[in-house]
């Protein structure tokens, strides 16, 4: 694979990953609007997961159609970023993880809608819309759990926590990330990082809620390197292709 194409692949994996986990919720949602809230985000997700796949496997050039490079990929063979293949755990977590990721990924296609790639900015252009609807979203219920009940503000206190060791990817580049950045195809996640903490950190206030103090950071996700819960998402993802090979919708 060329730059362009792996650059493509792991923000496919990106969102393939979180709209899998994210269609956990449906019809397990606190309530029938936010099940709908719920299943409609993850579709966003994949919808994006489609867009990228496909253009990787174009640019790769072996033949591979997002449904090959979906479900026929073993586990060190994607690229996602860590915070995006974890368990959804309680509803606090989920959001607590959204509203992390939204907060990033808003101003980053904000940006990436410049790519001197035609393709991506394309794509970027198309989802930094929904992007935004997702932070305003996620945003509000970080304010509204972290600022309700003393039982909903430890939720989302523990959520933070929990995710906060895997922020520190969402900045982090590979040398052919780096390459592109600098080609102006990709986009310097270093930049947006001052934005970021200022949004986060202003949030966390307003919901009554605090960040760690340490620098413990978990990475690993674009050298191939996961947790052990990527391997249980791809069985539930992958089974009906590898029961049943060359199966088309």
């Amino acid at each position: 694979m060329n730059d362009t194409s792996k650059f493509a692949l792991a923000l496919g994996d990106d969102a393939l990953t979180m709209g899998q986990r994210l269609s956990e919720w449906i019809s397990h949602g606190p309530f029938l609007e936010e099940d709908i809230a719920l299943a409609n985000v993850a579709l966003d997700f994949m919808g994006r997961a489609r867009m990228f796949l496909s253009y990787a496997g174009e640019l790769e050039g072996e033949g591979r159609s997002e449904d090959d490079l979906a479900f026929l990929r073993d586990t060190r063979e994607f690229t996602n970023l860590l915070m995006f293949e974890l368990p959804i755990g309680d509803f606090g977590q989920t959001i607590a993880r959204q509203y992390l990721v939204d907060a990033f990924e808003a101003p980053y296609f904000e940006a990436l809608c410049n790519s001197k790639d035609e393709t991506i900015a394309a794509i970027a252009a198309k989802v930094v819309k929904e992007c935004r609807y997702h932070l305003r979203r996620s945003r509000d219920w970080v304010i509204r759990l972290g600022d309700g009940t003393e039982e909903s503000h430890q939720r989302m206190q523990d959520g933070i926590y929990e995710m906060w060791p895997y922020v520190a990817e969402l900045f982090e580049m590979p040398e052919y990330e780096t390459r592109l950045a600098e080609q102006g195809i990709a986009v310097d996640r270093d930049v947006l990082r001052a934005g970021w903490e200022k949004e986060v950190m202003a949030t966390l206030a307003e919901a009554t809620l605090s960040a760690p103090q340490d620098g413990h950071a978990i990475r690993g996700g674009r050298e191939g390197v996961h947790t052990e819960h990527l391997g249980f998402l791809l069985s539930d993802l992958q089974f009906m292709q590898r029961a049943y090979p060359g199966l088309e919708w």
